[in-house]
């Protein structure tokens, strides 16, 4: 039996595949012993044992009791992988800085599989929703519903667009959900024609978001940030307003930043 995999795609490993599936799986039980893993992944116990010991010799894995977890080593990649972003280092002083002046949570995000990602969020000093916040960080999300993830499929190319929805499709999150394709792209262009996106609920009951996309001096998005509060105090007309306008100049500022920093890669060199 060869040790990988094909499905018309490019060839895999399937004992790649594999480790991922146990890491995956402790993330899922929050930790798990080798029965309870076994069990959930429906591998033998000596195969998961295996799996375990080589992911710990490679100081992924924890072992506490009887019990695996996943280890800190994995907050180290990701700190790594997040420090690469140029949207994350320049636009987190910004995120910062519109969580302090609208006293909301701010959020950047960006799109990675045709779901989104959020690299940072802020809490404001009237913020509501910390917990939910914090999960959000932990996981990749649709974007059809919230206002980052909007703000970019509004200028991600059309055919990426048709990817993910075929990919993914548009679940509902609450009745305000937008679920239908045409809808979808309708907002889309009044979303390019205006330059900021809303969540009206569509996300969570009781909360709006505005957004604005963050893109490149070539015109591609390279993601996306929002502020997000209850509808009634994000509705107030004059707040409202102050609200687009505070992110919308939040994003012009990452861009300019973004775009100055592309540029200096430019400049020739001498030695």
């Amino acid at each position: 039996m060869t040790d990988e995999r094909t499905n018309g795609s490019p060839r895999t490993l399937k004992t790649v595949s594999r480790a991922f599936d146990v890491v995956r799986a402790l993330e899922e039980l929050d930790g798990a012993r080798v029965t309870e893993l076994a069990n959930h992944l429906d591998l033998s116990k000596s195969v998961v044992y295996n799996y375990l010991s080589t992911l710990r010799a490679e100081k992924f894995v924890v072992k506490e009791g009887d019990t695996y977890q996943l280890s800190l080593q994995f907050l180290l990649v990701g700190e790594y992988v997040r420090y690469q972003n140029i949207l994350y280092r320049i636009g987190k002083p910004e995120i910062e800085e519109l969580a302090e002046k609208t006293g909301e949570y701010a959020h950047l995000a960006t799109e990675q599989h045709g779901l989104g990602i959020n690299l940072y969020k802020v809490s404001g000093e009237t913020a509501v929703g910390s917990d939910y916040q914090v999960n959000k960080l932990q996981r990749a999300d649709y974007l059809h519903f919230s206002a980052t993830g909007k703000a970019i499929l509004a200028h991600l190319p059309r055919e990426r667009v048709d990817w993910i929805i075929d990919q993914y499709g548009l679940p509902a999150k609450t009745e305000e959900t937008i679920t239908d394709r045409d809808e979808l792209f309708d907002e889309l262009e009044t979303i390019r024609e205006c330059g900021y996106s809303l969540n009206d609920e569509e996300e969570i009951k009781g909360l709006q978001a505005i957004g604005a996309p963050v893109t490149n001096r070539h015109g591609r998005v390279l993601g996306s940030i929002s502020v997000s509060g209850p509808v009634r105090r994000m509705k107030q007309p004059e707040y409202h307003e102050k609200l687009i306008e505070s992110v919308v100049n939040t994003a012009n500022v990452i861009e300019v930043n973004v775009n100055m920093e592309e540029s200096d890669d430019e400049f020739p060199t001498f030695s």
